[in-house]
């Protein structure tokens, strides 16, 4: 696997961070910091010495990636579907790295992925709003909340998919691009055709629901 991209100082603060990176990505947090430091050819007290814990070095790690998303958001390379976000960046070079890395840390949670996910709803609202000002998305009575749970949804499944390979996939980009065709169908169907053949479900909740108001436009089927 690349490693993260080298610092212009390759100090050896530096060179641990990126080492810690690559083999977090490689392997999951759960390495220790001697392995980390035979990856960086240095010492274990050295790790210590300039991060004072393996926590302190997951922040330090995770400070850097973030500052890395900011980059390939102003390169457009994230998108709000978490799929197509971690197929870019995996076909990316540059990136490829920082992929792996990502989907580490949405399953092991933390500060990293709180940020990450937060910022994925924003975008996915944002998106879902002007497709309903255009027209092309039904409005809906909480759209943050639909925000959250389609990118919930979409994180999830691609997710427990990544869980459950017998092996990390060597070739991420491929993965994502045969998860995202066997995903597209049914989940078109679902977004386009809906899953219920009637309004029963929603019309129970709703006669019990006093907090959602109906949205103000309203498609000819709704009315």
């Amino acid at each position: 696997m690349r490693s993260a991209p080298p610092d212009d100082d390759l100090t050896a603060r530096a060179r641990i961070r990126d080492a810690a990176i690559a083999r977090f990505a490689a392997d999951g947090f759960r390495v220790g910091v001697r392995t980390i430091a035979a990856d960086a050819d240095v010492s274990p007290g050295l790790v210590i010495h300039h991060f004072r814990s393996k926590e302190g070095l997951r922040r330090a790690c995770d400070e850097h990636v973030l500052e890395q998303i900011h980059e390939a958001r102003a390169e457009a390379l994230l998108a709000a579907d978490p799929a197509p976000s971690i197929l870019r960046l995996a076909a990316d070079e540059h990136y490829a790295w920082l992929a792996t890395y990502l989907l580490r840390s949405l399953q092991a949670g933390g500060d990293l992925a709180r940020r990450f996910v937060a910022d994925l709803v924003t975008e996915t609202r944002d998106n879902l709003e002007e497709g309903v000002a255009s027209g092309s998305v039904r409005p809906s009575r909480d759209p943050d909340a639909r925000a959250e749970q389609l990118t919930m949804m979409s994180l999830g499944y691609l997710l427990l998919a990544y869980a459950l390979e017998p092996e990390s996939p060597t070739d991420l980009a491929s993965w994502v691009v045969g998860l995202s065709a066997r995903g597209t169908l049914p989940g078109l169907e679902v977004f386009t055709e809906g899953l219920f053949t009637d309004r029963r479900f929603l019309d129970a909740f709703l006669a019990q629901d006093t907090t959602h108001p109906t949205p103000a436009r309203t498609t000819q089927e709704d009315r």
